[in-house]
């Protein structure tokens, strides 16, 4: 048995994305000429309600080439201390764009403290201590949110962003890498969160099950400098029309089924609930992420490698927290038959057992 519930980027192409791929119609796509990638940039600036869209090779080059493009060296990239840019993706922009994380307290739900984001902005005074200080550049948001357990920030939460940001004249960048599951879980279209923001990058190979590729979205100008970044970056493609294909389906095949793997992660959370000793962190589960505290870091590399000795794959966060994401592949019976390993885990390793 094999339950693999580490990630919803271990999912593989569907039989239809195979065949696309290799029918596909190609062309060189740094020189604009790959038509299969032209219509996944079309479709994917449609269903966001954007100008312009570029498909880049993962989410981290597409949040990467956004905050280059929308602001130069020195400046600041505020966002989240719980986020993904800041955790997962190698100081990317410092290390190669020169620009500053500025990191804001995360609330359990995945949202910044507005009064937090404010505090975070140093804009020109009429004194010298304004030099003292990087200047602000871009809000960075994520939605739903990965170490917050996939929660969904509502898109009335980012109006409030928007505003602050427009009183400074401020971008906002999404990293919309799962936006699709909270538009699914909440039943809303993803326009009503990328209406709120400057540019968003959108994943297609986590649960919408392409092997490969993100897409940026936000107006044509800034998307023009992004496909610049991207070149800067190494992403150039030539005969990209064989992976943006599969992308195609992923925007209009697989976003419905996401409700599958809601679903799904449910079922885990609820025999997750029942462990003595075991706490889902947080105890929300909104989307297709779930999240759990033991007692202790060492307690939870235990119970890690005590799972994956009987075929069941999780992730481990750290700090005695692990994490599983639903995803297509995994069935309510895997679900299931995860669930009863772990009890039979939990009651072996004597977890919560105050004797």
């Amino acid at each position: 048995m094999r339950i693999d519930l580490r990630s919803d980027t271990v999912t593989a192409p569907t039989h239809a994305m195979r065949q696309a791929m290799a029918a596909a119609d190609v062309g060189d796509d740094v020189f604009g000429d790959d038509p299969t990638v032209n219509r996944l940039e079309t479709l994917a600036a449609d269903v966001a309600g954007k100008e312009a869209a570029l498909f880049v090779a993962s989410g981290t080059m597409g949040n990467l080439a956004s905050l280059l493009a929308h602001c130069g060296r020195g400046r600041d990239v505020i966002l989240g201390d719980e986020s993904h840019i800041y955790h997962y993706e190698n100081g990317g922009a410092s290390a190669l764009g020169g620009l500053v994380f500025r990191p804001v307290r995360t609330n359990a739900d995945g949202t910044l403290p507005l009064d937090a984001l404010r505090a975070a902005i140093h804009l020109p005074a009429h004194n010298y201590h304004f030099y003292h200080y990087t200047r602000p550049g871009v809000i960075c948001l994520e939605n739903t949110h990965n170490r917050c357990g996939g929660r969904i920030l509502s898109p009335e939460y980012f109006a409030e962003v928007a505003a602050l940001a427009a009183e400074h004249g401020l971008p906002v960048h999404l990293d919309g890498a799962r936006l699709f599951n909270a538009a699914v879980a909440a039943a809303r279209p993803i326009t009503d969160w990328t209406r709120h923001v400057s540019s968003v990058q959108l994943c297609l190979s986590k649960g919408l099950s392409a092997p490969v590729g993100s897409l940026i979205c936000g107006p044509a100008a800034f998307v023009d400098e992004a496909r610049r970044m991207r070149k800067i970056l190494g992403g150039g493609m030539r005969q990209a029309g064989v992976i943006a294909a599969p992308g195609i389906i992923a925007l209009t095949e697989m976003v419905s089924r996401l409700a599958d793997d809601h679903r799904n992660a449910r079922i885990l959370a609820d025999g997750i609930a029942a462990l003595a000793g075991v706490a889902l962190d947080p105890p929300e589960v909104d989307t297709n992420i779930v999240i759990f505290r033991l007692p202790g870091a060492a307690a939870a590399e235990r119970f890690e490698e005590a799972l994956e000795r009987e075929g069941v794959l999780v992730s481990n966060f750290g700090g005695g927290r692990l994490r599983l994401v639903t995803h297509d592949g995994i069935t309510e019976a895997d679900c299931r038959a995860a669930v009863a390993v772990m009890q039979r885990v939990h009651g072996a390793l004597g977890i919560g057992d105050r004797r």
